[in-house]
């Protein structure tokens, strides 16, 4: 897929709580086509500190507002100076990078898409193309409390929404595991993004059902081409960067203890 570098401009920046910011941004032309689980790599301007660009999930792509949206979690420099943009500002991203989401869906399939922290962006757009297909996704998001919950009238357009959080104070207590939709439901395919053990977790259930599981991973990328090797894992095919070979992945394919 032909990788673009874009001069993007902020058309709105959302301040979802403390930590996270939802920059809506556009383009004089059509932005290109991306998938659901795609990413992107973000320069970061006028932040000395900053060296090398930022991967930032595709969080909803809006091709009739030409809006591309990121949702970003301000855990660092560059990602700060990021959340800081106001509208007008220009964003340089290179996009569409990695590869995506499983997509061939049937009508009557029920998908399950689990999520935790920042790891719930770009279950987003997935829901809406699974919708899209006529299949029903089933979200099931994790978070430490009610005040972490990211985006949650947006996520409840597409489809049912199950929620966890550490303290109890939204939904059932506890992690996103151990929620009574997963004994619950009957569905046909698991997909999952968040931090590792989460997605470990995911994946084991999966196989105890025997159900197919894609994740997509988190490994700390900077070239976002394949080319520096900081985010290889190992895998049934041998080492794999994630930013060019994934970042999703099927779990049969990863070389994880499950056990």
């Amino acid at each position: 897929m032909r990788k673009n570098i874009l001069d993007l401009i902020v058309s709105d920046s959302v301040k979802l709580n403390e930590r996270y910011t939802l920059l809506k941004l556009t383009h004089d032309s059509p932005l290109p086509r991306m998938y659901p689980g795609q990413f992107v790599e973000v320069k970061v301007d006028d932040s000395p500190r900053t060296m090398l660009r930022r991967p930032i999930s595709v969080n909803y792509v809006d091709y009739e507002s030409n809006e591309l949206w990121l949702l970003v979690a301000a855990v660092g420099d560059g990602t700060r100076h990021i959340t800081s943009l106001h509208v007008g500002d220009i964003l340089n991203c290179v996009l569409p990078l990695g590869n995506g989401f499983r997509k061939d869906f049937s009508t009557g399939e029920r998908i399950l898409l689990v999520g935790g922290g920042v790891g719930v962006a770009p279950l987003l757009y997935y829901g809406k193309c699974i919708k899209d297909l006529g299949a029903t996704p089933v979200f099931l998001l994790g978070a430490r409390s009610s005040r972490d919950l990211l985006e949650m009238d947006c996520f409840r357009r597409f489809g049912d929404v199950h929620i966890t959080t550490e303290d109890g104070s939204a939904g059932e207590k506890g992690f996103v595991t151990n929620h009574s939709c997963l004994s619950e439901g009957n569905y046909d395919f698991i997909a999952t993004c968040g931090p590792k053990p989460m997605m470990k977790a995911v994946a084991k259930f999966a196989a105890s059902v025997n159900l197919e599981c894609e994740v997509s991973l988190e490994n700390m990328m900077a070239c976002g081409v394949g080319a520096c090797l900081c985010c290889v894992e190992k895998t049934t095919s041998g080492n794999l960067c994630v930013c060019k070979d994934g970042p999703v992945f099927k779990t049969s394919d990863l070389l994880w203890d499950l056990c």
